[in-house]
């Protein structure tokens, strides 16, 4: 059997209606799942509820009128379910939405950043052409950052192209030696 004990520190006044009836009640904040209201024995004594164990209804009197609180019929429930299950369908719906909205704002803001890029390396071709009138230089410039990725590919690709290469030349040294064909 797990037992865990949760420390409540904070309270809430909730104030709710079932039907015509309408009261507030004082309650601990439990951290936990629930879509129900739960109001057990100290409301049952508070407003000295009287509990129908047959018929499963509580009665009290509230402001001199006397309430009768019954439980939901199988229709209701199946009907306060699916609306439940709608209500977090939509949250759901709602909440990708956001994130979509999110990430495309990050994608403007990241296009934004490389055009500025952009522009700062051309100003500086166009200062470098303009000053020192040195064009190798200035298209120098301009290709820096641009085309490292393709530079560190193409290294890669030579790396393991020339790891390779050793490897055959490796193998067919091996075979020489020990007479097979290679």
């Amino acid at each position: 059997m797990n037992v865990v004990f949760v420390r409540m520190n904070r309270q809430v006044m909730i104030s709710f209606s079932v039907g015509k009836y309408k009261d507030e009640v004082l309650r601990d904040v439990v951290p936990m799942h629930a879509t129900h209201l739960l109001l057990g024995r100290p409301w049952q004594f508070d407003r000295k509820a009287k509990h129908d164990g047959f018929k499963n209804r509580y009665s009290l009197e509230n402001d001199g009128r006397i309430y009768t609180l019954a439980p939901l019929s199988p229709k209701q429930v199946y009907e306060d379910q699916n609306q439940l299950k709608k209500g977090y369908e939509e949250e759901q719906h709602v909440s990708a939405k956001l994130e979509e909205q999110k990430d495309s704002a990050k994608m403007e803001k990241q296009a934004e950043q490389h055009g500025e890029d952009i522009r700062k390396r051309e100003k500086k071709v166009s200062h470098e052409l303009k000053t020192q009138g040195n064009k190798v230089s200035a298209f120098r410039t301009l290709g820096e950052g641009h085309d490292q990725e393709q530079k560190n590919e193409k290294k890669t690709e030579s790396g393991e192209k020339m790891i390779g290469e050793k490897k055959e030349r490796m193998r067919k040294e091996e075979c020489r030696k020990s007479g097979e064909t290679p």
